[in-house]
């Protein structure tokens, strides 16, 4: 009795335990796939969300009845005029006078252009106390056959606090000789002492020379001299 109640029992779970089988297994099938449906939405729709947007291109159509008056010409920032206030006495340097025909000369006439060179050298080669264009100094070297010789030597003045301290030296200086002889500038060259410069300058640009000459005729020169400070019985 009991062998044919257990046979009954087996024969009778067997195919609702298949029928169950294939019943869980196709909602196990539908949950996964759900599930993985459901990750791969999850990771593409983060991707999309995370994406920056392109910027857009906005563009409003105004009508012109919407636009405003135009701004004026004559704003309130605009600086102020500057007034410039006009000369008290009209100018009367370049007004032509007229002259009466009777004061005219005939025989005047314009200065050509050799009157008017020849009337400039004469300027430039003036005498003393007349009006006398200078010259540029000369290049450290000027090729000369006749050397400057000098016709009057001043000597300089002798530094009363050198002469206290018993001080001697030499200065070298350097002068520009001019076509007519005369020192135009003078600068030091070497000195043994500095007290001495000054009067040593002051001395050279006093000294005269005749002209050095060339076979165009007399040139301007840099000369060298040497101005010793020496004291009594030395």
């Amino acid at each position: 009795m009991a062998e044919l109640a257990l046979r009954m029992n087996v024969d009778y779970g067997a195919p609702e335990l298949k029928q169950n089988y294939q019943k869980f297994m196709l909602r196990g099938l539908a949950a996964a796939s759900l599930l993985n449906l459901l990750g791969v939405g999850t990771y593409w729709g983060s991707i999309y969300l995370a994406a920056e947007e392109e910027p857009k291109l906005m563009v409003r159509i105004v009508k012109y009845s919407e636009l405003g008056p135009p701004p004026s010409l004559t704003s309130s920032n605009a600086p102020p005029p500057v007034t410039v206030a006009a000369p008290s006495v009209k100018p009367s340097v370049g007004i032509p006078v007229p002259v009466p025909d009777a004061e005219i000369n005939p025989e005047q006439t314009i200065a050509t252009q050799k009157e008017m060179s020849e009337a400039l050298g004469e300027i430039g080669e003036g005498k003393e106390g007349e009006l006398r264009i200078e010259d540029e100094p000369p290049p450290d070297f000027v090729a000369f056959e006749k050397g400057p010789v000098p016709i009057k030597k001043v000597i300089p003045a002798y530094p009363e606090i050198a002469r206290r301290a018993g001080v001697e030296g030499t200065v070298w200086v350097k002068v520009w000789v001019d076509k007519e002889g005369r020192v135009r500038k003078g600068e030091v060259l070497k000195s043994d002492a500095a007290i001495f410069d000054q009067p040593a300058i002051d001395a050279a640009v006093q000294w005269v020379f005749t002209p050095a000459l060339m076979k165009s005729g007399p040139v301007s020169v840099w000369v060298s001299i040497p101005l010793k400070f020496r004291l009594q019985g030395n």
